[in-house]
Formats: structure tokens, sequence, C-alpha cells
């Protein structure tokens, strides 16, 4: 009984860690460029959501406080977003020779990450936040086979929203835009798709994705507080690296394959070592598979 519970548990924190993973291989996949900043983002929206949430009700109206406070925080970690894009990345496009190309890019996520760090510290200081407990009284259930019907819900909530987006890459116009930047993006441009709104479209929807994980981890498990992205944003890095960084399919696999590691390792007794393995196993499959689970190898010409 324990073991489907940790099982169903490790889903549930994976399908969250997943959410995240997707805006790192979704920027990495248009731009080859490692976002550090999107860990921060995920923080932001966690804040965002919270003080929708509260604005909205929250508890004492958790079905709309809970929607509407996740669209909000949808809407401002996708400003944020598209904003360190135009303002830190855009004007790094096409400077510089080498490896200035995508050392100087780094550099700047890193810079941007302790930035909004540090912001929310002045913003919101220090203490952590807990957020409203949305879940219990009206909306709460029994646990049903070892899992809670809070973490049903954001386990079905994050499957339908990785399905959905694996269906807006493949079947849309955006899609299709993201792809064709990915493959070359002067081909592209070429090919008539405006680049810069494409990869702007880009920060904006993976920074939504980091929002709804933000809101549904904080809701299940955590507070908010402004170092809160450094752990998971960690985690979702490792996942997206673990299933192949630019895949999205491969973030997915990442994403749930670190939540139910760390549940079955806490089973054991060296459960304060989650992290530890988890860099083990990572380094172990990239020995390997250097590309990751899904990740394919390209040779590019020079």
């Amino acid at each position: 009984m324990k073991l489907l519970e940790a099982l169903m548990t490790g889903l549930t924190q994976g399908a969250m860690v997943a959410l995240v993973a997707l805006g790192y291989t979704m920027v990495y996949g248009v731009l080859k460029l490692i976002n550090f900043a999107h860990s921060e983002v995920f923080m932001m929206g966690a804040y965002i959501g919270l003080f929708a949430i509260l604005g909205l009700g929250g508890a004492g109206n958790p079905v709309i406080a809970g929607v509407a406070g996740t669209v909000i925080a949808m809407i401002g970690s996708s400003l944020i977003g598209i904003t360190v894009e135009r303002v830190a990345y855009r004007p790094l496009r096409g400077r510089g020779k080498g490896a200035l190309t995508r050392i100087t890019p780094l550099v700047t996520a890193l810079g941007v990450s302790v930035l909004l760090q540090n912001l929310a510290q002045l913003l919101f200081s220090a203490r952590f936040r807990p957020y409203p407990q949305l879940f219990t009284g009206t909306l709460h259930l029994p646990v049903v086979g070892g899992l809670s019907t809070s973490r049903a819900f954001i386990l079905v909530a994050s499957i339908v929203i990785m399905v959905g987006l694996e269906l807006l890459v493949q079947r849309t116009w955006f899609g299709k835009a993201m792809r064709a930047l990915s493959t070359n993006e002067e081909a592209a441009r070429l090919m008539g798709i405006r680049t810069s709104r494409v990869i702007a479209m880009t920060f904006a929807l993976g920074s939504s994705l980091a929002a709804i994980g933000a809101v549904l981890f904080c809701l299940d498990q955590s507070q908010a507080y402004p170092t809160m992205g450094v752990v998971i944003g960690t985690r979702a890095f490792v996942a997206a690296v673990l299933g192949g960084i630019g895949n999205i399919k491969g973030a997915m696999l990442g994403g749930l394959l670190i939540g139910v590691l760390g549940e079955m390792v806490k089973l054991t007794d060296y459960s304060g070592g989650v992290d530890v393995l988890v860099f083990v196993v990572l380094i172990v499959v990239l020995l390997l598979r250097p590309a990751g689970l899904l990740g394919t190898s390209r040779v590019e010409k020079v």
C-alpha cells in the first residue's frame, strides 16, 4: 500500500516538475538557450497566484478562486517571460562570434535569475506565505487508492495540459513555426515567419506552464517564498536534460521519472539524499545517452 501511495504521489510530483521542465526545453529547442531565469518566473507565478486567489476569496470561494487565480498567474508570468526575453535576451541575439553567442546569453540568464529573486525579496519580503487550502472542506474527499482528491486533480490537470501542449506543437501553425525556427532560424525568416514574435510567444507559453506548475505545487504542499524556484527549477532542468533537452515528450518523461524516483527514495533509509540520487541518475544516463532518453543527436554543418 505504501509503495502504491508513493508511486501515485511521485507521478503527481513529477507532473508538476514536468510543467516547469517544458519551459526549459521549449526555449532551448527554439533558441538553444538555457533560460536559468525560468525558475524565478516559476517563483513569481506562485506569488501572483497567491495574491490572486486570496483576492478572489480563497478557501471561501475555492472553484472560482482556484481557476481564475491560476489564469491570472499564467497571464502575469507570461508578461514577465516576454519582458525578460525582450529586455535581456533579444538585444544579444546575433551579437558576438563563436562561443560568445552561447556564453553571453547564459551569463545574462543567471543575472536575470538573481535579479528576479532579489526583486521578490524586496517586494514580498523573505517570509514564507502559505497558500489557502482550496481542497479542504467541501472539496476534500477521502483518499482513494492511495491518492487524495487534490493530487488526483493535479495529476489529471497536468496530463491534460501536457497532451494539449503536444497537440499545439504538432497540429497548429504556431507549433510548425516553432519547429521551423528550431531547425533553422534564417530559413524560417526567409519563409515569412516572424521569428521575434514566435520566440516571444514561446517564452510566454513556457512561463504560463511554469505558473500552472507553481500554483498546483503550492496548493498541494508548499508555501510561496523568494528562493522556492531554486529546488524545483533545478529538478525541472535535470528533468529536461534527462529526457532530452529540446524534446517536449522527453521533458514530460524526465519530470515523471524524477518525481517517482524521489518518492521511492523516501521509502528507504536514505530519504535525505533524493537530489543526490537524481543527479547520479542524470550522470549515468548522459554517459550512456548524451542526448538524453528521447533526445537525438544532430550533425550541424559549419
